[in-house]
């Protein structure tokens, strides 16, 4: 475990014979976002079915904006476990250590900015007690800010309950999952392994992987919370340019599970679709982030992945734009 990035997806053990399991293990990886903690596990132990049936950890990866640990003791009360990286690991290898760590039969990965809503784990249950041939499943899950305010819902994929049909087509060409909403059998992870390659996109790679192999589950109902907030990993990698880096990665490396006869026009629609997405987010960097060069860069490399309308205009948006602002500040230096 020396690379904070692996190059391939790491060997998740089977649990010894020898332990008492229960039937879920509600999984937290934690770093630096201890503001949102609290209401993350809060959301877990207004739903606990006891220590018999349910794990509930917190796995740190050494947070600097408080003591975690102190933390999860005054909410958990004892009912949490805690465990403290001896150094940070980054976000891969605490999700390993998540899944290692784990005992139950259904693991649940629930980032400590995130939360889930009253009724979602017995709703997973239900979902996998009827549908038993799946490896995961997931319900609909509603995007919120950092004051809980509801931003928008996910896309609708089933009208009512049910295992996905051509899945793997579907999840291949765009993300359309967040990890709190999704539940996975251990099994599929001992068989699969562990989230590898890139810090953005990562999820979408092990969604898709777990499509080539199992059927999926899904309840429309949106009973998960997933936070958007500048302090994130997502959002600082948008500002990196890191996450176009590991999208174009992620695109490449879902061809391998794709046919061979659907890889071409799937991996056109998610250039595309990656290429629109990312050009719209570099306005938002111009405007809400004040950093126009950032956004320049990133409209440029958003029009070289995919050139398309989209893309195009917002490359000549923000080029005018900064063109616009050099020739004011130029104006106002001849003036002085």
């Amino acid at each position: 475990m020396d690379e904070r990035i692996p190059l391939t997806p790491p060997q998740i053990a089977p649990v010894p014979n020898n332990i008492k399991r229960p039937r879920w293990s509600v999984m937290i990886p934690a770093y630096n976002c201890s503001k949102y903690l609290s209401e993350c596990i809060q959301s877990v132990l207004i739903q606990d079915p006891g220590a018999e049936e349910m794990q509930i950890e917190v796995v740190d990866d050494c947070s600097t904006d408080a003591d975690v640990a102190s933390l999860v003791q005054q909410i958990g009360k004892g009912r949490v476990e805690f465990f403290r990286q001896e150094k940070n690991r980054g976000s891969l290898r605490n999700f390993e250590t998540c899944l290692n760590r784990s005992k139950g039969q259904w693991i649940h990965l629930l980032h400590g900015d995130d939360a889930v809503k009253p009724g979602f784990y017995e709703k997973i249950e239900y979902l996998f007690n009827k549908y038993p041939q799946t490896g995961a499943a997931f319900t609909g899950f509603t995007y919120v800010d950092e004051k809980n305010e509801r931003l928008y819902d996910n896309e609708k994929l089933l009208d009512k309950d049910g295992v996905l049909p051509d899945w793997l087509l579907r999840i291949a060409r765009r993300q359309l999952i967040q990890t709190p909403a999704i539940v996975v059998k251990r099994s599929v992870y001992e068989q699969l392994g562990s989230f590898f390659a890139v810090t953005y996109g990562e999820d979408w790679e092990m969604w898709v992987r777990i499509a080539a192999h199992f059927p999926v589950a899904h309840s429309p109902k949106q009973l998960a919370r997933y936070r958007v907030h500048t302090n994130n990993l997502t959002s600082r990698n948008f500002l990196s340019g890191q996450s176009m880096t590991d999208a174009n990665i992620v695109v490449e490396i879902i061809q391998q599970y794709l046919p061979p006869e659907k890889r071409k026009e799937i991996r056109s629609y998610s250039r595309k679709h990656f290429s629109t997405h990312f050009a719209q987010m570099s306005d938002r960097i111009y405007h809400d982030y004040g950093r126009p060069d950032i956004a320049f860069s990133q409209a440029k490399r958003a029009m070289q992945m995919h050139l398309n309308p989209t893309s195009l205009y917002f490359f000549i948006k923000i080029y005018m734009k900064i063109l616009l602002r050099y020739k004011m500040k130029s104006g106002e230096n001849q003036v002085s």
